[in-house]
């Protein structure tokens, strides 16, 4: 018997057939009850029962690997028979069967199995080897080489109302880095040639930084309408007597839904977020995105991209008023994410996440996985004033109504993982779709 074979038996998996790698049936209960037993006969009847037992599987794209969970469909432990097959995965009970078919990209090889444990509270977790070149269609926030010279019509992205219309993008350029002032000095042997020049685009230009987009709007037809703020108290005479005066304020707010798009930095630039904003062709309509996907996959793709350029993988997510709402820790880009949902009638509904309660009873995305600390409400002060400290941590700055909606969408992630899963040291675990 071979040391895989040996190692399976041991746990309570049986090999069928004379070739380990077309199939795998594992035979579980409860782990007190751990036994090996034949594999029965399934009527079509009990077929047709879904089962509702929760199957997740993270396949490592890099590693080619795999790490599956199977959940008990009760507590108390009821007979299962699970099978594992390279391109599905099925799972019996004498209730019904849940069978899910694996992207056809994806393959799994059985005979790899390793790691078997029986996790309470989850089922039963084993490591496999896998194969997946699933690629991901990403939302674009913005086609340099594509769009520069065309017409290109600015939306709202919340409710589709137009900003700015037909702008003919002649430049469309990354900014440097925010902090290249000061490595100037390193680069020139002369005074600093661009000491207090700020960088504001033309007519027809389109800036890119970070997380947003500059702009020029001198000729647009549409002007977005700075909103003033509420007043505050101020002093402003010797025996302290206070007066109201407004603070100035430069928010960008769309006239149909009120929602920040952004700022304006200067009489003629205004900097719109990428979270806020849609930019497509003239000669295409307002594509209708779920706020949810839209704003996961617009920050994983600002994660991913500042991870590879500046080779940083934590980052401070803040609010236009500098207040840190979120610290993330960007583990990996190359998850693929298989998941049988949980039953939707139980959970509560968001609008927010109104596409994740549409999607079938299992899918299968592209995702970053993350680490994170909500900082909210005065929590992890501590930890917020050391990275702040540290130059390694990449600050994000994003409409503060926008940081709350990512922590929702964070917290919701974190809620649906396998209960072992949820957590790593002190930080909470979650998995952002791409």
């Amino acid at each position: 018997m071979s040391s895989v074979t040996g190692a399976c038996a041991a746990a309570g998996l049986l090999l069928v057939g004379p070739h380990v790698e077309p199939l795998l049936v594992l035979l579980t209960r409860a782990p007190r009850n751990l036994q090996l037993g034949p594999v029965r006969d399934w009527t079509p009847a009990m077929a047709a029962t879904a089962a509702e037992t929760r199957i997740f599987l993270e396949v490592r794209r890099q590693l080619q690997s795999a790490l599956l969970i199977l959940g008990e469909p009760k507590e108390g432990g009821m007979p299962m028979d699970i099978s594992i097959m390279p391109s599905s995965l099925q799972m019996k009970t004498p209730e019904g069967c849940t069978e899910i078919q694996l992207p056809a990209e994806v393959r799994l090889v059985p005979s790899s199995c390793r790691g078997l444990q029986f996790v309470t509270g989850d089922g039963l977790h084993l490591r496999l080897q896998a194969q997946a070149e699933l690629g991901t269609k990403l939302i674009s926030m913005f086609n340099q080489s594509s769009q520069a010279q065309e017409c290109c019509t600015f939306y709202c992205q919340s409710c589709g109302e137009v900003i700015i219309k037909d702008r003919k993008l002649l430049r469309v350029l990354p900014l440097p880095s925010e902090n290249w002032e000061a490595l100037v000095g390193e680069w020139c042997c002369h005074p600093d040639p661009f000491a207090n020049k700020p960088l504001h685009p033309q007519e027809n230009d389109c800036f890119i930084g970070d997380s947003f987009f500059l702009v020029n709007l001198r000729t647009s037809l549409w002007q977005p309408r700075p909103e003033l703020s509420p007043v505050e108290m101020c002093c402003v005479s010797s025996d302290n007597h206070c007066k109201l005066e407004p603070k100035a304020n430069t928010k960008v707010i769309c006239k149909r839904c009120k929602v920040m798009l952004g700022e304006t930095v200067s009489s003629e630039t205004t900097k719109f977020y990428m979270t806020e904003i849609i930019i497509q062709s003239s000669e295409r309509s307002f594509p209708i995105i779920p706020r949810s996907r839209f704003v996961q996959s617009v920050i994983t793709q600002c994660l991913v991209q500042l991870s590879s350029a500046r080779s940083t993988f934590r980052f401070r997510i803040q609010g236009q008023d500098d207040k840190v709402y979120i610290l993330l820790w960007l583990l990996n880009s190359d998850s693929l994410v298989i998941e049988s949902l949980r039953n939707s009638k139980y959970i509560k509904t968001f609008p927010l996440l109104e596409d994740t309660l549409k999607a079938d009873s299992s899918s299968a995305w592209s995702a970053i996985k993350v680490l994170y600390q909500p900082c909210i409400k005065s929590r992890n002060e501590r930890l917020v004033s050391l990275w702040e400290s540290d130059i390694s941590v990449h600050p994000l700055t994003l409409p503060s109504a926008t940081c709350l909606e990512l922590l929702l969408i964070l917290s919701r992630s974190n809620a649906n993982l396998p209960s072992s899963l949820r957590h790593m040291n002190s930080f909470q675990v979650a998995f952002l779709k791409m």
